[in-house]
């Protein structure tokens, strides 16, 4: 059984986390010219660390996964979440998304709005997200991309599948 520790985001992860997001949204089989495109909204920044909630879920001391979401006037808006490629399917999307909408709710939001790769859109639907419409992409000029929405009002989250962690963060066995 591994453990996935979650933990805040820190500067000294933003390169790496910038190089897991390029190499997740590569897995979908977009090629060179679409990943170069994508760069400018995949990169994170120290402002990104200071306005928005930034967590990196760890195995043996690895970053595997992360998340970035927002809340302003009480919506969240899940910015970012990407698995390692050689870490997909064993429950991290999951994880990070659990401790996503647990950080907006935190925050006061009641929904949160997720613009989807439509590869990923059947994840955040398994995760109780329904599409509301679609959203222009912030990378690909004539891009739609789907628009979910999670009710975070219905708590999702088993207190018993997650353990609290001393930062708020969350420690999951697998």
């Amino acid at each position: 059984m591994m453990t996935t520790m979650i933990r805040r985001a820190t500067a000294a992860d933003v390169a790496s986390l910038t190089a897991l997001c390029l190499r997740s949204k590569a897995v979908w089989g977009y090629d060179a010219a679409f990943i170069a495109a994508c760069r400018a909204e995949l990169t994170l920044t120290d402002a990104d660390l200071r306005d928005t909630s930034v967590a990196v879920a760890l195995r043996d001391g690895a970053i595997v996964a992360m998340v970035q979401v927002a809340v302003k006037a009480g919506v969240g808006d899940l910015m970012k979440l990407f698995v390692d490629p050689q870490s997909l399917r064993r429950g991290l999307g999951n994880t990070v998304f659990a401790w996503a909408a647990d950080e907006a709710r935190r925050l006061g939001a009641t929904h949160l709005a997720i613009e989807a790769d439509p590869e990923a859109a059947p994840f955040y639907r398994r995760m109780g997200a329904t599409e509301i419409g679609t959203a222009p992409s912030g990378s690909i000029p004539g891009r739609r991309l789907p628009l979910l929405r999670l009710d975070l009002t219905k708590r999702r989250v088993s207190t018993e599948q997650q353990a609290r962690t001393a930062d708020g963060c969350r420690g999951q066995r697998e």
